[in-house]
């Protein structure tokens, strides 16, 4: 490839234009995209994409872990996705004497890949749309109670008739469009997975929460993972004698390198956006949810960190907690940011006011009269319930972890209550599951979190909205001393540590697990979630009603367009460019990052974030970069213009060979109200490029035996 001189740069920033189409398509309908795809740089058709008799790309693409995406890219089912998809699982097999997170690991052969328990990959196998079966017989005069009984009916036999016909598969119906499409979903799911490989954490994770979601970026986030099968190759729980899945579709891998205008395609599994949310949603973000998330989550870090900095046992057991927390914590800072600096709620207006004057010209559209004053009507009403309930989530089921654990005295409880004794097969998943949560709690860290989450809790959330133990037990017995309360919690709760609790474990009874303050606690909190959660769902249903009635009324007035719908968690595909940006007066970025720019950025004061490997040194002094070198340095990160949220952390980005030259793993901080309004000048997807991750798989690592097997184009 060759590197664009800085005048020949300048020129494509001024007169280049972005092909990117806004939108996260759904495979089946992918035809309606193609002459586009094709005049950008497509070379496949959209059989080549999805095709339910012939294998193709979407064979290879998985949903990793529930949460992020990732790619098949061999034929004995290597996985990559990225580092901060495996690092839960990375996490999970650390110790202070094993620290895979601080030094990496590689697996030597297949006898040295770890199993994860709890960790899976599904396939979708094939997508159906289902629209007119589902909503038979439906009428716009039915109550919502009764649309989504007849909805949940028609669904349900479907899903019964699939499964049948195709054993061993998962179904799943989905809504899109707000209900005015359904699609049939016929997956498989893979739950034997095992760790293969993972750069430090000063690797994957370079930058950390300073650069999360900047550009430019450093980051070598990625992870490899190996799915295994029976000797059939069909799903099967983890045993030893299972062997390496043989993959329908395995992506090629081009290290031929990317320009500027290169087309590009990413196909993952977004997790949610909302490009038809009105602007009494986007007021309800900026003035309520927004900074709900950012201070309570923000007071927790601060103290979790603090502890993580003094040990690295701490660090090793909060580090997947903090950074799930930290990352939308600072998502919301920059979504807030990015709502008011673009006037998206201007934007959002002038739709409405749009959509109502189409709807006045005509009489026989009245039925999407009312879709804006119900949703107006709906948000309104519904903030205060909404506020409480996230403060109930964020603060004490999320934040404080001694009621989380609380929680399993409700299976406890239940058994005991049944037979007054609990079966051995029962106790035996219990202590599991604590014996799980108690590896990585620190009961110091979350004693010091929970003080800080109760008094916040109760300076923000009226006195009515409270769980009851703030007046029965903080108020009652400690006279609204929070420290002395929570002292007392943790100093005669079973579930303070695991000592206490499988002492408690081996004679259970009624009496102590009812008079235990976690347990009084837990249980207070899901009483008031759940009555705060009747009058909610009330004001839900009058939003349910006006969205789908708007974004119907919206297709029908824009039906020229090929809309797509929000993501949902559903495969989709998006397409664009490499493409650089510039994201204020004066200040260009360019398309691509090197190592360079890793040895520039290392900051011995801030070695949580900005440490680089003395091996990755080395090997930068000596110029070792292989085959994977570009004008004498190593390419680390590039961005495009493709549509992506979160949930395609770990998507390969494909040329137009479908040949994959990168993995997603961020958006960009200029444009992080994205997920609402898509920005075409701004919003770039950040990725790791498939040279740094070969690199430091075979340089950094010399696994070369996981080079071996991955099919790697040259020219």
């Amino acid at each position: 490839m060759k590197k664009l001189s800085v005048m020949a740069l300048a020129l494509f920033l001024v007169f280049g234009r972005a092909a990117a189409d806004e939108g996260m398509w759904l495979l089946p309908f992918l035809s309606k995209n193609i002459p586009q795809m094709t005049k950008g740089g497509l070379k496949l058709s959209a059989k080549d994409i999805y095709d339910i008799n012939n294998s193709s790309l979407k064979d290879a693409i998985v949903i990793f872990g529930g949460g992020c995406t990732g790619e098949v890219v061999s034929d004995q089912g290597l996985v990559l996705t990225n580092h901060h998809c495996g690092y839960g699982a990375i996490q999970q097999h650390s110790s202070v004497e094993h620290d895979y997170l601080k030094n990496g690991f590689w697996a030597r052969s297949f006898t040295e890949e770890i199993p994860t328990p709890g960790l899976q990959v599904v396939f979708v196998r094939r997508i159906e749309d289902v629209t007119a079966a589902v909503l038979k017989g439906i009428t716009e005069q039915m109550s919502e109670a009764d649309r989504d009984d007849a909805v949940m009916k028609a669904s349900g036999e479907l899903v019964a008739e699939w499964r049948a016909r195709h054993p061993g598969h998962n179904v799943i119906v989905r809504d899109f469009f707000g209900g005015n499409q359904y699609l049939l979903f016929l997956t498989e799911t893979y739950p034997d997975v095992r760790m293969v490989g993972a750069p430090p954490s000063a690797i994957g994770k370079f930058g950390g929460d300073t650069d999360n979601w900047m550009w430019p970026r450093h980051t070598g986030d990625f992870s490899v993972f190996r799915i295994y099968a029976d000797a059939n190759g069909k799903p099967t729980p983890y045993s030893a004698g299972n062997k390496p899945y043989k993959p329908l579709r395995h992506l090629n891998i081009s290290i031929k390198g990317i320009e500027p205008g290169d087309f590009t395609m990413i196909l993952g599994f977004p997790g949610s956006t909302n490009r038809y949310m009105t602007s009494y949603e986007i007021d309800q973000a900026l003035d309520q949810d927004n900074p709900i998330r950012i201070e309570v989550r923000g007071a927790r870090q601060e103290l979790m960190m603090a502890d993580m900095r003094a040990s690295d046992a701490v660090r090793i057991q909060y580090a997947s907690k903090y950074a799930s927390s930290s990352n939308y914590w600072k998502n919301s800072i920059g979504m807030s940011r990015g709502l008011r600096r673009l006037h998206v709620k201007d934007k959002k207006q002038a739709q409405e006011n749009q959509f109502t004057a189409w709807v006045a010209a005509d009489p026989s559209r009245a039925v999407y009269a009312e879709a804006l004053p119900l949703i107006e009507e709906a948000v309104a009403s519904r903030r205060p319930y909404a506020a409480a309930m996230q403060y109930i989530t964020e603060a004490l089921q999320r934040g404080t972890e001694i009621f989380y654990i609380g929680s399993l005295g409700a299976a406890i409880r239940q058994e005991l209550q049944d037979s007054n004794q609990i079966a051995p097969a029962m106790v035996a998943r219990i202590k599991s599951s604590a014996a799980g949560f108690y590896k990585d709690y620190n009961q110091p860290t979350d004693k010091k979190i929970a003080v800080a989450m109760l008094e916040l809790f109760a300076a923000k959330v009226p006195a009515d909205q409270r769980p009851s133990f703030f007046q029965t037990e903080i108020q009652d017995k400690f006279g609204g001393d929070i420290n002395q309360y929570v002292d007392g919690l943790y100093g005669n709760s079973i579930f303070a540590d695991q000592g206490k609790f499988d002492a408690f474990m081996s004679n259970p009874t009624l009496e102590e697990l009812d008079a235990d303050p976690a347990f009084i606690g837990y249980g207070s909190i899901a009483a008031k979630a759940a009555e705060l959660r009747g009058p909610y769902l009330a004001c839900q249903e009058k939003y349910v009603r006006g969205h789908r009635l708007y974004v119907a009324g919206l297709l029908e007035m824009e039906k020229n367009v090929n809309h797509y719908p929000d993501a949902n968690s559903t495969i989709r595909l998006t397409y664009g460019q490499v493409f650089p940006y510039k994201p204020a007066d004066a200040v260009r970025y360019d398309y691509y990052t090197t190592l360079t720019g890793v040895i520039e950025k290392e900051d011995p004061a801030n070695p949580m974030e900005f440490t680089v490997p003395e091996k990755l040194k080395e090997l930068y002094a000596k110029k070792d970069f292989g085959r994977y070198a570009w004008n004498g340095d190593v390419p680390v990160n590039f961005i495009s213009n493709n549509d992506i949220t979160g949930g395609n952390s770990g998507s390969p980005v494909m040329n137009g060979k479908g040949e994959l030259i990168g993995l997603a793993f961020d958006g960009n901080w200029e444009a992080m109200s994205g997920d609402i309004a898509f920005e075409p000048e701004l919003q770039r997807t950040i990725s790791v490029d498939i040279r740094y991750v070969l690199f430091i798989i075979d340089k950094f690592a010399g696994a070369q035996r996981l080079i071996d097997e991955m099919t790697i184009v040259t020219r």
